[in-house]
Parts: structure tokens; C-alpha cells; sequence
């Protein structure tokens, strides 16, 4: 019998023959860390008495750029001494957002085995790598040994139909997917994905599913290595990596297969305070709000800035509300700049901030007063995600949420499309 793409990548780097269900100790390419989770990663290494590191490995500095307090600017101090004395590359503050920035060192192919201190880095999926997010003390002794045990996951593939209709995205698809599925629907599963709506589907808007499988348990994910996947790598890596194709057997074994029809999905919109709890946006009336938040590690790359640009161009962000707009990288801010985006942005009269996770964690940038509504692009809307557990945040595509700051409330993005 064939095997899932889950089952090949663990087998090959546990040098045996692997099976769903089975445990393993396999070989891990590449691990991250990032300022949120990095302190007990350095800790844990020096606990240790670890003096090489195993396996290729980078910490980011992304969750609060620029430092908002001593507390943070010591977390940053110590990942700068230690990267320095390791000898580790580190992306420090204005690079941008560790899902974005790794991608684009190149340094992450199709058929890696990559393990972050973070819960989304299930997005590496998009490029064909199984990749997954660990505690930190697990990742410090995968460090120390280059290795980390698995339980191969059951996959589950999901087949996307159709062509989707005008003003639906990415996003639209992932959470109306994450809404059937439910949030522990696909718990330490593995997800396959394919389908005509997938292959039509940009690069940018497969990091996006990938990156939001965590919302409905998944272990990791795969999109399809196409041209599209190559010509992505080609563009956009520093690197010029070997890229190998890596695909599932014809009669591999699936825990389930589950089909969706693209032109059957409306802009979509995840109430407080659950991902899942997500309905078409016409069926919301007069939510207004307080803030719009275009970024992330989920939709701040440069596909999102041109979709939200073609709605806020000669448009005014409404009086009654604030946005904020965070590139996911330094090269998406330069791009977005070349091609005139942030001039539209800034005249629309939304605020730009550092590169890297803004709002979305709650640690500093644009945190919400109480009772504040917020409709945003990030991943996650559970209370007190973005610093105030008494504020109300929906998700959203980045074409409903700039439709959304214009208007002044949540409205379907199509009027404007």
C-alpha cells in the first residue's frame, strides 16, 4: 500500500519504514524559535551545557518590534548574545514575521522536517515541508540531539472544488473549511490538500491555509508542489535551493477524504470568541467597529496589501474607526512601497507599523480598550488575543476587513469590489 506524504517525510528521516500510528525518533532539518518562546529555549541550552547546536536553527525577534518595555528588551538582549556566541542566524527587529521571513532565507524545502517554538508553523506546508509547532524545552533537546520523537498522524485529505466566486480568497475558504471541520475536528492530524480550487489558488494564499490548519487541530499540513511552487522559490528565496517534488501515492490510505465546492463559499467571517465559529458576512448586520488590522503571519503578505489597496484606493478609512496595516517581512514592505501600495494605504489614513506580528499578540501594538470590536486578519480571536480579553475580535480576509474600515462596520467586501 502507498503511502501519505506525512508517512514518507517521517519515514525518510527516521530511516525505517513508518506507518500512521507509529513512533519514531527522526532526524529534524530545521528549528526556530522566536522572542516569545526563545528565553526558555536558551535556558534549556545552557541547563544542558549544550555547546553545538545539532541542527540548522534561527530565532526571530517578530512578536514585539520594536521593544515595548525592559522586560521585552532583555528577552531581545539575550537572544542577540547567545545567536552571537552560537554563531545562529538571527532576524532581528524590522525583518518581519518568522513564517515569512524563513520561507524567504530559502533555508525550508519540500520534504523538511522542520519543528518551531511556535503553534503555526504548520504554514511551512504551503512549500511541501512537515512542519510543526513544540513547546520550547522540547525544542531545545531536539537542539541538543538533532533529533525529536514523533507519532505518525493519519491524514486527512480535503478536496476543494470549483473556482471561487468573485471577492472570495483564500481566507474565506480556510475558515468556512475550519467551520465544518470544527476546532478540534483534525486534532494530531495530518491534512492533504488538492482539487482545482487549490491549483488555481497563489502561493500566498496557500501559506495562508496552511497556516490557520493549527485552528482545527492539525499537526501539519501539505499543498501541492507545482510550477507555482517552484516559481515562488525562485522568485522570492535569497537561496536557490534543490527543490524535490514530493506528492502521496495514488493508493495511499487516508483516515478520511472530505470534499468542499469553492463556489458554494461566501466571504466569511469568525465571530468572537472562537476560529470555528465562523458564518458568511451577510449575515451579520451593523457590527460596527473600532479597529481594522491587515497583517500577520496569516495575510500580511503582498497579495493581501494589492487586494486591500484595490478597495481602499480613493477611499477614506472611516472617521469612527482606526486600521493598522503590518507587512509580514521587510522585502513584502519594499515590494509593497515599489508598487505604490503603502502611498494608498497612508492616504486612506491607516497606520503602518514595524514588520513583524503588530496587534496580533496583544503585547503592544493597537491593543483594543474594553468593549472594542476589532475585525482583523490574523489567525486567532480567542479572548484576550490581542492584549484585552474584554474586547471582541473577528477574522476576516483582507478584502473584508479593508471594506470593513471603510464602511465602519463589518460589511461584505464585494460592494466595493
Amino acid at each position: 500500500m502507498g503511502k501519505t506524504i506525512a508517512e514518507k517525510i517521517l519515514s525518510a528521516h527516521a530511516g525505517r519504514n513508518l506507518r500512521a500510528g507509529d513512533f519514531a525518533v527522526a532526524k529534524v532539518d530545521f528549528a526556530f524559535g522566536q522572542d516569545g518562546t526563545s528565553a526558555i529555549i536558551i535556558d534549556r541550552i545552557k541547563e544542558l551545557g549544550i555547546k553545538n547546536i545539532k541542527t540548522k536553527f534561527c530565532m526571530v525577534i517578530d512578536h514585539s518590534v520594536p521593544s515595548p518595555s525592559e522586560g521585552v528588551s532583555r528577552v531581545h538582549k539575550k537572544m542577540r548574545v547567545f545567536s552571537s556566541e552560537y554563531k545562529l542566524k538571527l532576524f532581528d527587529i524590522g525583518c518581519g514575521v518568522c513564517h515569512q521571513v524563513i520561507p524567504e532565507s530559502g533555508g525550508v524545502v519540500p520534504g523538511d522536517l522542520v519543528l518551531g517554538a511556535d503553534s503555526h508553523t504548520c504554514t511551512y506546508g504551503a512549500i511541501g515541508a512537515f512542519s510543526t509547532g513544540v513547546g520550547s524545552t522540547d525544542l531545545a533537546i531536539a537542539l541538543s540531539t538533532g533529533k525529536s520523537w514523533f507519532k505518525v498522524p493519519e491524514t486527512i485529505k480535503i478536496i476543494v472544488r470549483g473556482k471561487a466566486p468573485k471577492g472570495v480568497f483564500a481566507k474565506d475558504i480556510i475558515l468556512y473549511i475550519i467551520s465544518k471541520i470544527g476546532a478540534d475536528g483534525a486534532t494530531y492530524k495530518a491534512v492533504e490538500f488538492s482539487g482545482p480550487a487549490i491549483d488555481r489558488m497563489d502561493m500566498d494564499g496557500r501559506f495562508t491555509v496552511c497556516n490557520m490548519l493549527v485552528e482545527m487541530g492539525a499537526k501539519a499540513g501539505f499543498m501541492p508542489i507545482d510550477e507555482k511552487t517552484l516559481a515562488w522559490f525562485k522568485k522570492n528565496t535569497a537561496q536557490k535551493p534543490k527543490i524535490k517534488k514530493i506528492g502521496a501515492d495514488i493508493d495511499a490510505s487516508y483516515e478520511k477524504v472530505v470534499e468542499f465546492d469553492a463556489g458554494a463559499i461566501k466571504p466569511m467571517v469568525s465571530l468572537p470568541h472562537s476560529v470555528d465559529n465562523a458564518v458568511a458576512v451577510n449575515q451579520l448586520k451593523n457590527i460596527a467597529i473600532n479597529e481594522a488590522f491587515l497583517g500577520t503571519c496569516t495575510n500580511g503578505r503582498i497579495e493581501d496589501f494589492k487586494i486591500a489597496a484595490k478597495i481602499l484606493k480613493g477611499r477614506k478609512v472611516n472617521p469612527l474607526a482606526r486600521m493598522i496595516i503590518a507587512p509580514s517581512s521587510r522585502q513584502v514592505y519594499l515590494e509593497a512601497l515599489r508598487l505604490g501600495l503603502v502611498d494608498i494605504f497612508i492616504r486612506s489614513g491607516a497606520v503602518i507599523v514595524a514588520p513583524g506580528c503588530g496587534p496580533c499578540v496583544g503585547t503592544h501594538n493597537g491593543v483594543p480598550s474594553d468593549g472594542e470590536v476589532v475585525i482583523s486578519t490574523a489567525n486567532r480571536n480567542f479572548k484576550g488575543r490581542m492584549g484585552n480579553p474584554a474586547a471582541f475580535i473577528y477574522l476576516a480576509s483582507p478584502a473584508t476587513v479593508a471594506a470593513s474600515a471603510v464602511r465602519g462596520r463589518i460589511c461584505d467586501p464585494r460592494i466595493y469590489l
